[in-house]
């Protein structure tokens, strides 16, 4: 495909999430211009910002695509919108979250899109499977591996250390 790397955060705490998140890297890596090449261990992670809600599946995936990072963004958001992610409130309980982390080394924050991922270095649930396949990758001048060391991590845990989880049969 020759295309662009790009890293993707998902969680989700609502109806099935597990399923949403495989589900929607399915959908991802049907594209013709995106295929998932890594994806982590599947996460099971306390609820961050709003604390008054059921716990949260998490993963990250590294996807291969055509896409620019604008429109990787719009397939993500269109992907949560056929899955009726709503958003109701921030930090709030989802069906399915897709959030763009990294495209390739690109920095941007004069769009729509922020890159890399404005608060992906602060949050464990972010950076414990984030560093399943991409632990040597600079973000912000720092090896993701180095931010994990800092993160907080407590009550994260590995709920599925088969990273084929997300396949269909699986």
């Amino acid at each position: 495909m020759s295309g662009h790397i790009a890293t993707l955060g998902l969680g989700g705490n609502l109806g099935e999430p597990r399923r949403a998140m495989a589900d929607a890297l399915q959908m991802l890596d049907a594209r013709p211009d995106c295929a998932v090449r890594a994806v982590s261990r599947l996460y099971r992670t306390p609820p961050w910002g709003k604390t008054d809600q059921d716990w949260f599946f998490n993963a990250c995936a590294e996807v291969e695509t055509l896409l620019g990072p604008e429109a990787l963004l719009d397939a993500c958001l269109d992907i949560e919108r056929q899955m009726k992610r709503v958003r109701d409130e921030r930090w709030g309980p989802r069906t399915i979250d897709i959030d763009v982390l990294t495209f390739g080394d690109l920095s941007q924050t004069e769009t729509k899109l922020e890159l890399p991922h404005p608060r992906m270095t602060a949050r464990g649930f972010v950076l414990m499977p984030l560093a399943d396949f991409a632990s040597g990758m600079r973000v912000n001048g720092r090896r993701v591996e180095d931010w994990l060391a800092d993160a907080d991590v407590t009550g994260i845990e590995v709920v599925d250390e088969d990273r084929g989880w997300w396949r269909a049969g699986a």
